[in-house]
């Protein structure tokens, strides 16, 4: 190894902008170090294994530390060693001898390869082993960072869905497509996967309208999981936030992301990122030193007051990332942008989105974080979700996001799922789950779309597995089912598990409709998790997180071979019926036409008192909704989450009659019914009507 060789011309470069930048000529390394007193770039072969050069760097700029270096151009690989104060207990854990990753790394070379090296401490040494320096040199087990220029920006333009007729289909890139049929194998579990005809042309022909993929910046895959047999499956684990897990390219590389989102953009179909910015993967004052640990610790995390040895960890996993500092709030905003102009990404979903908002008092819905992406002009437009909830006090804050930001709706999850359970008391808090949640997104002239409506999602039951488990089975994660929720809002319609028994199977299949449809009916933007069409299920797993297999990946099997169709029907159903997704709550005042957005009936038919609302057990009720353009019809919706069979009262009409166009009970459709005229609905069964004259 060669350090700062004469024949080496190293000119200053410059501060701005971070990471490398490719002229043709050289390239420029920038990097981010407020407290560091000395920064070295380590440039390694080609296959990241052989280190053959430092150059100690001499230019900091405002703490960033940089140089630019004739004759090196795309393809060099590369790391940074960073010198300053060992000195944990004030935040400072700087170790030269650990060969860190770049934070705006772009392509990685390599994996980690899990070693007591990898740590800034002395494993081992006691319980303050985290203040005694290791000295071992971490390089050979890292993955380094490649130089890229010239990477393909996305062909198309953003479909630009509108949030009213916008369906979200929740996925991963690997689980998506491993066990598809109609995908080759060489290429399944890929971004290259996604693109394929069949794939797009089923989700389009489902109704869906976005893709949102789970975590697909690099992450690690944990070592305690490893040692178990196991496998860090959805990323919720980031080590940088520029390169893309290195599994889901393929043989294309960087370019297949592009050319995945071009053709799904070519289906009208949108792509939504899971992003995780909220901590990274090295975890609290034990975990290794990979990268932001050791460039800067006291800068990208936020430490415990007057305590800077320790993280304040408010997402439960070790740290928090500090976007209270302007540097850091630029990486995570330039991380943005970059997947936005360069990949063509047309929104993100923030995990464990309140700690991107907290100030050290609390959190703060008009914190820098979300006033820099709203004013963005490349982000400002596209769509943002906010997962409203952290570990930390007060980490719940549903409703609390500035106007721009839909929110994960986990109030409307737990009504909608107790409701068909048969739950008693929840009509009120369920009509108003149903109607897009007023009570909680009308601050701010917010519009329904602030509701983003699920079921299911990644962390959780399936819904298949929600109709068929009362308890979870995480036995395969190896915690002996210590791990995952334990108040999962389940029913197993009378058996634990899978049966043979013909009257439970048919109730399961009529409860997975009745969920469905609620979700598609409902106001706000409905979500439903890849598989659930296909009665995925994960034997009763509900914390698939380390399941990178057959547990985990989407069954494409068609043991249900009529739901796709169904959720197709209400997918067109919500696009050709604008009174499943007006731009304005609902308020029971009159349209032009003279008549309601929303009335709500009792079984009898009658408007809904306040004596009916306050029944605690009462388990039905009746809405009729106002078209918003004079062409369409007016919908009836009659849900009947009792056991039992119930006669329902057709809402009054002057003229014409319902007819029920769609109902998660056998023969009903095409039943008609006129106004004021008496419909006797089975137990556990929604059924729409729709005025004909």
């Amino acid at each position: 190894m060669t350090v700062n060789p004469n024949m080496r011309k190293i000119l200053p470069g410059s501060a701005f902008p971070l990471g490398v930048t490719v002229d043709g000529r050289g390239t420029n390394f920038a990097l981010f170090s407020d407290n560091a007193v000395g920064v070295t770039l380590c440039l390694f072969d080609r296959y990241g294994q052989t280190e053959m050069e430092r150059i100690d760097l001499h230019e900091c700029t405002n703490g960033v530390w940089h140089c630019y270096l004739p004759g090196v151009g795309r393809g060099q690989v590369y790391g940074w060693r960073v010198h300053g104060p060992w000195a944990p207990e004030v935040g400072h854990r700087f170790n030269p001898n650990k060969l860190l990753l770049d934070p705006y790394a772009r392509m990685l070379v390599g994996d980690i390869q899990w070693h007591d090296a990898l740590y800034g401490y002395t494993i081992g040494a006691g319980d303050d082993a985290d203040l005694i320096m290791d000295e071992r040199d971490s390089a050979p087990f890292m993955p380094k960072a490649r130089v890229v220029a010239g990477t393909p920006m996305a062909a198309t333009q953003h479909p630009r869905i509108s949030w009213a007729k916008t369906v979200i289909y929740e996925g991963h890139v690997r689980g998506l497509t491993m066990r598809h049929p109609l995908v080759p194998e060489s290429i399944r579990g890929t971004f290259t996967a996604l693109g394929q005809p069949e794939f797009i042309e089923y989700i389009a022909k489902l109704g869906v309208t976005a893709v949102e993929l789970l975590p697909v910046h690099a992450f690690t895959q944990d070592r305690h999981l490893l040692d178990r047999g196991l496998a860090n499956y959805w990323g919720y684990n980031t080590l940088n936030f520029f390169a893309p897990e290195p599994r889901y390219l393929g043989e294309d590389g960087l370019d297949a992301i592009g050319e995945a989102v071009d053709r799904l953009h070519q289906a009208g179909i949108e792509v939504i990122l899971d992003v995780v910015y909220n901590h990274t993967c090295e975890g609290n004052h034990l975990g290794p030193t990979l990268s932001f640990r050791g460039i800067d610790n006291a800068s990208y995390y936020r430490l415990l007051p007057g305590n800077g040895r320790y993280y304040d960890d408010l997402t439960g996993c070790g740290n928090s990332v500090n976007t209270d500092h302007p540097r850091v709030l630029q990486m995570v905003m330039d991380s943005l942008r970059m997947w936005a102009s360069v990949y063509g990404i047309d929104g993100f979903r923030f995990d464990l989105a309140t700690t991107l908002g907290r100030r050290p008092e609390g959190f703060d819905s008009g914190h820098a974080f979300f006033n820099a992406i709203l004013q963005d002009p490349t982000l400002g437009g596209l769509k943002l979700i906010a997962e409203p909830w952290d570990v930390g006090p007060g980490g719940y804050q549903l409703g609390a996001f500035p106007p721009g930001f839909s929110e994960w709706n986990g109030d409307y999850r737990d009504k909608v799922r107790e409701f068909w359970c048969g739950s008693e008391g929840l009509l009120p808090s369920f009509a108003t789950r149903f109607a897009a949640s007023q009570d909680i997104f009308s601050e701010g002239r917010r519009r329904p779309w602030s509701s983003l409506n699920f079921i299911t999602a990644h962390d959780g039951f399936t819904l298949h597995d929600l109709v068929t488990y009362n308890d979870k089975h995480n036995e395969a994660n190896g915690e002996d089912n210590r791990d995952g929720h334990d108040d999962n809002k389940s029913w197993n319609c009378g058996v634990e598990g899978e049966t043979d028994d013909p009257a439970i199977n048919a109730l399961r299949r009529r409860q997975k409709r009745n969920l469905i449809a609620t979700l598609f009916l409902s106001q706000g933007v409905p979500m439903l998790l890849a598989g659930d069409e296909r009665s995925n299920s994960q034997g009763g797993n509900n914390n698939a997180y380390c399941q990178d297999n057959e547990i985990g990946w989407v069954d494409w099997s068609d043991d249900d071979p009529e739901l796709p169709e169904f959720v197709a029907r209400l997918a067109e159903l919500r696009k050709t019926h604008s009174c499943l997704s007006r731009p304005e709550f609902l308020t029971g005042s009159r349209n032009e036409m003279g008549q309601p957005d929303v009335a709500w009936f009792n079984n009898g038919g009658t408007r809904m008192s306040e004596e009916n609302w306050s029944d605690p057990h009462s388990k039905c009720i009746t809405l009729r909704l106002a078209p918003v353009l004079p062409e369409e019809p007016s919908l009836v919706i009659m849900l009947n989450a009792s056991h039992v069979d119930v006669d329902f009262v057709a809402p009054p009409v002057q003229s014409g009659r319902w007819q029920a166009i769609l109902a998660t009970g056998d023969d009903l459709e095409g039943s008609g019914v006129e106004g004021g005229g008496t419909f006797g609905v089975p137990g556990r069964t929604l059924i729409v009507w729709e005025w004909r004259e």
